[in-house]
């Protein structure tokens, strides 16, 4: 009886991780949407075809070398086995894999939102090759593979630094080495280049929302109970994770209004999301009233940051220095304040937060991570596009950047027809 019994749990368990790695997988295509719509038609084509890139190269590179140096045995830095999936059994350990792959996609897909509009094709691949392998997992070994950060008990419950702080440094990097695009700044003072699609912005956040669920829940990767007897922790999970998103759609919109005096669809759009990064390291550790305030606060925070980075010269062409790198970091610093201890004993990582009795020992080790992420991914970032940049180059021509990417880069808009009229070669678009 209990072998049946154990038999069916791990069925569940396993149908639960890969229905969660296929809502992480169509995040994807949330990106894609987002981008697209947020940026200029010129580049819609080149963009969603960028996201089947970084699906593909991702999967491939992950299997070789990134679970490996994320999940294998090795040392408190990084992981030395596994490679190529060598010793991972089928079932239930090829579904793990695929969701986490996904994670590493989803990273990879914020890094490229510094590098919109203006980096070269070649630069996807090179570089998503060497974040996949080299940099990615290697944070994710120290919270998430038994490195020196889960020792400590970092709580990062579903990657507010490992996932999104990462993705969200490497597009910093790409943005200060890329330089601004063409015509967005002007005697210094930035110049508004408007979404070409906010329906396709809408479509993009609600397939990210959607899919944050798989992201959040199925990080229980179980269907079962948490450690002390919450049965389906899953649920709960899913709980904040939809609380704090609320909480920042209207967290964002009332800052816009209160700043720009219009009530900002876009704007509204990033609070969801950066309310969802914040609430990815806590959501199996806070109370709801504490998903809420998280929330709420990350989507207010983003809105402002967006404004200031921008009014210092950094051309973050969707904000994902704001959405993903500020809120990850209120995120993860988050449970160093709100952890409660039912909920730190159910998710079995860590200790309680400060606003429990639990003194600043979490927050500490939180902040800890955040820096020690934010350092790490910085350099590496550095000397990987820094010798790209002397080298190959990240940059496209002035003209092929005027043309839009989808012309200069594949060869046709993604659009039948566009209100672009750039002359680029002998190509012409009407």
């Amino acid at each position: 009886m209990k072998a049946t019994t154990d038999a069916i749990t791990l069925s569940l368990d396993s149908l639960w991780v890969l229905v969660a790695a296929i809502l992480v997988i169509l995040m994807q295509a949330g990106f894609a949407f987002l981008e697209a719509g947020s940026l200029r038609s010129k580049n819609a084509g080149h963009i969603t075809g960028k996201q089947i890139i970084t699906l593909a190269l991702s999967s491939i590179a992950f299997w070789a070398f990134g679970y490996g140096v994320a999940f294998g045995d090795g040392n408190a830095l990084f992981g030395t086995s596994k490679f190529f999936l060598n010793g991972v059994p089928s079932g239930y350990d090829s579904i793990f894999f695929l969701f986490q792959l996904a994670f590493a996609a989803v990273s990879l897909a914020i890094a490229w939102g510094g590098f919109a509009e203006r980096a070269k094709l070649s630069v996807y691949f090179i570089f998503g090759f060497a974040f996949v392998v080299l940099i990615y997992p290697v944070v994710g070994h120290w919270v998430w593979g038994g490195g020196w950060l889960a020792k400590l008990g970092m709580q990062d419950f579903a990657g507010s630094t490992v996932v999104h702080l990462q993705g969200a440094t490497a597009a910093l990097i790409g943005t200060l080495l890329l330089g601004p695009r063409i015509g967005k700044f002007q005697n210094g003072k930035p110049v508004a280049v408007p979404a070409h699609s906010i329906p396709f912005v809408f479509l993009g956040t609600f397939l990210l929302w959607i899919g944050w669920f798989g992201f959040n829940a199925g990080s229980t990767v179980s269907t079962g109970a948490g450690t002390s007897g919450f049965t389906q922790f899953f649920g709960y999970v899913a709980l904040t994770t939809n609380l704090a998103a609320a909480a920042g759609a209207l967290g964002a919109l009332f800052t816009a209004m209160i700043l720009s005096r219009k009530a900002d669809i876009g704007a509204m759009c990033n609070g969801v999301l950066a309310a969802l990064v914040a609430i990815t390291a806590s959501c199996a550790f806070v109370e709801p009233w504490a998903a809420i305030v998280i929330g709420a606060v990350a989507g207010a925070f983003t809105y402002w940051t967006s404004i200031f980075f921008e009014s210092k010269g950094l051309d973050d062409p969707i904000y994902a220095v704001s959405v993903h790198g500020i809120a990850g970091v209120i995120g993860t610093l988050s449970t160093g304040f709100f952890a409660a201890p039912k909920l730190v004993a159910a998710a079995g990582v860590g200790r309680p937060g400060l606003f429990y009795g639990g003194g600043f020992h979490q927050l500490g080790v939180q902040a800890l991570g955040v820096l020690a992420a934010f350092a790490f991914v910085t350099i590496a970032s550095l000397v990987v596009l820094g010798i790209m940049k002397a080298t190959l180059g990240l940059r496209v021509s002035a003209d092929a950047e005027k043309a839009g990417l989808d012309i200069s880069e594949h060869g046709a808009y993604g659009y039948g027809e566009t209100e672009v009229s750039f002359e680029y070669g002998k190509a012409e678009a009407k």
